[in-house]
């Protein structure tokens, strides 16, 4: 298939033909996600035009340096949870910036989507 390119299944380009790596991507959509408000490694990965790249969402917020501006701590999973891999302190600092933030979670650790999950637009 010599002059055709790779195409998302949703018609969208890779992230190498729009010259951003997919983490750099990632990055961009987190820090549109306004304070108060989350939104789920899947979400984000569909914003991107990957609907299936949730994980590498995660890889890309794991490879974030302490001193980064990207609000890493709004992404969640799609229970409503702090992922399983950031349990510890991690899962821990992320708890309290988000209640920082307002973002109440319940007993159980889970944030109420129909009142902090944020809508995808710029304003939240």
């Amino acid at each position: 298939m010599v002059g055709t390119r790779r195409r998302n299944r949703d018609g969208s380009a890779p992230a190498r033909a729009t010259g951003a790596s997919f983490f750099e991507r990632v990055y961009e959509v987190v820090r549109r996600i306004p304070r108060g408000r989350v939104a789920t490694y899947g979400q984000v990965a569909a914003l991107l035009g990957s609907p299936r790249s949730a994980r590498s969402v995660g890889w890309a917020l794991h490879a974030l340096p302490a001193c980064a501006d990207v609000p890493w701590q709004r992404v969640i999973n799609s229970d409503g949870r702090i992922s399983a891999g950031s349990r510890g302190l991690g899962a821990r600092i992320q708890a309290q910036l988000l209640r920082d933030e307002g973002v109440r979670l319940d007993r159980a650790g889970r944030v109420d989507f129909r009142r902090f999950l944020w809508d995808g637009n710029a304003g939240g």
